[in-house]
């Protein structure tokens, strides 16, 4: 299995967290509190970029819906950027593709 590893960047728009790896119950609590750690101004955007994400499980889905409350209780919004596609497949299994705003890649969430 490959560590997870979460980069942040700066946006024009809000922080931008890059996923990179197995986002799994052994790593889901390293993005929580990556998430936890960041000040999202009300009406910026946090944006999940996972094209590096290899795998997620459903405690890495939580994790996802954790960042999701995150953002939403600082007033602030959240994308989810190139998401592979086993893991939309699950998200829009679960129906979660209804409350992510997701975009092809990070260059279209970052915009203003």
């Amino acid at each position: 299995m490959s560590r997870l590893k979460v980069i942040t960047h700066d946006a024009a728009t809000g922080p931008v967290l890059e996923v990179v790896g197995e986002l799994d119950h052994d790593s889901a609590a390293q993005l929580r509190d990556r998430v936890a750690a960041l000040t999202l101004p009300s009406g910026r955007r946090l944006v999940l970029d996972l094209a590096g994400l290899e795998f997620c499980d459903s405690s890495g889905i939580t994790a996802l819906i954790a960042a999701r409350n995150h953002a939403h209780a600082a007033g602030a919004d959240i994308a989810l950027a190139a998401v592979p596609p086993r893991t939309l497949r699950v998200l829009k299994i679960v129906g979660l593709d209804q409350i992510f705003t997701m975009l092809p890649e990070r260059h279209g969430a970052t915009r203003s």
